[in-house]
């Protein structure tokens, strides 16, 4: 049910990428998307009564995959830097064309 819910939540991150003309809206739907697959990867590899790989002298089946949470770490520190430089793109954009909708941008660029 919670995987269904995050990839429901990733289809609607990148529907509102899709369809937003406003770049900050889209970098919001971006940030949601990625957050949301960050669930979605955390929560297929959880399961229930698993013990920390460095307490307890468990079997490895009963262990939590750290590889997982080490990987979503890292995709949140990129999603972060990836954010960021997008924002500081839109500021150069409106300081340049004195707009954040797509489609004038697109207009002007042709000119």
């Amino acid at each position: 049910m919670q995987i269904l819910l995050s990839t429901a939540i990733v289809l609607i991150g990148f529907y509102g990428m899709c369809t937003s003309r406003n770049i900050i809206k889209s970098i919001v739907c971006l940030n949601i998307s990625q957050a949301a697959i960050v669930l979605v990867f955390l929560r297929s590899v959880y399961f229930e009564g698993a013990a920390l790989p460095i307490i307890g002298a468990r079997s490895a089946s009963e262990m939590v995959d750290p590889l997982p949470q080490a990987l979503m770490i890292t995709a949140i520190v990129i999603g972060a830097s990836v954010t960021s430089l997008a924002l500081m793109i839109s500021i150069k954009l409106f300081r340049a064309y004195g707009s954040l909708d797509w489609r004038t941008l697109l207009e002007r660029k042709d000119r």
